[in-house]
């Protein structure tokens, strides 16, 4: 029973593996840079991105991924960026993450011929999205100062498989009981070297670095002959 339950999750594996390359050769064909932006619940995803995509310097895109609603989506389409709404209770059994099938399914409402960087808010979660892959060139994971220090000892994947670590509402720091040093300390032991930036999407701090990084991402359009 074992073996089949791990053949079973090797073959799901596999599958997204196949339609994440299919995804990617359709964003590679377009010119475009495609960024999984993850973390858990409440940690700021959409408010650092309301804070970073405002002003950027490329033509952006976001494919906004919850279980319900539209809030967030509402939020970043106010930024009169094109944005896509993919809620995994329409079809996809209420999934806890965006998997390469689910990016696939929303690829046609995407205007990615008019775009250089595809910003895909993943499910606000610690485990499961860190287990897909969807296509992108990169992954960004935020983790806020009020979850604790221990999180990347207790979601390892998550933090290990990113490429760019966001510490998050650093502006409460003298209000917590949070040890930086600690955090970073843990980060280095699960993922060492990894790029990461203290930032804060209430007060401003950090958000100039963050938009340049996704403008490194972005890929430019070849000017017209």
């Amino acid at each position: 029973m074992h073996r089949t339950k791990v053949k079973i999750a090797e073959d799901a594996l596999d599958a997204n593996t196949t339609i994440a390359n299919a995804n990617r050769a359709d964003f590679d064909r377009h010119g475009v840079g495609v960024v999984n932006f993850m973390s858990a619940p409440g940690a700021g995803k959409t408010t650092l991105l309301e804070k970073a995509l405002g002003g950027i310097d490329a033509r952006v895109g976001v494919l906004e991924g919850d279980v319900q609603g539209s809030a967030d989506a509402d939020r970043l389409a106010a930024l009169h960026l094109p944005v896509v709404q993919l809620n995994t209770d329409a079809g996809f059994g209420g999934e806890c993450h965006l998997d390469a099938n689910m990016v696939r399914s929303a690829i046609p409402d995407l205007p990615l011929a008019e775009i250089d960087l595809l910003v895909i808010e993943n499910v606000g979660n610690l485990v499961c999205p860190a287990e897909f892959t969807v296509g992108e060139d990169a992954r960004v994971m935020v983790s806020a100062v009020t979850e604790g220090e221990d999180k990347p000892l207790k979601y390892p994947l998550m933090f290990r498989t990113c490429e760019l670590v966001l510490i998050n509402k650093i502006d409460l720091l003298e209000h917590l009981d949070f040890d930086l040093d600690k955090f970073l300390y843990h980060l280095d032991a699960v993922h060492p070297g990894v790029e990461h930036m203290l930032i804060s999407a209430r007060s401003g701090e950090g958000i100039e670095g963050f938009r340049d990084w996704l403008q490194r991402v972005a890929r430019r359009a070849p000017a017209a002959a």
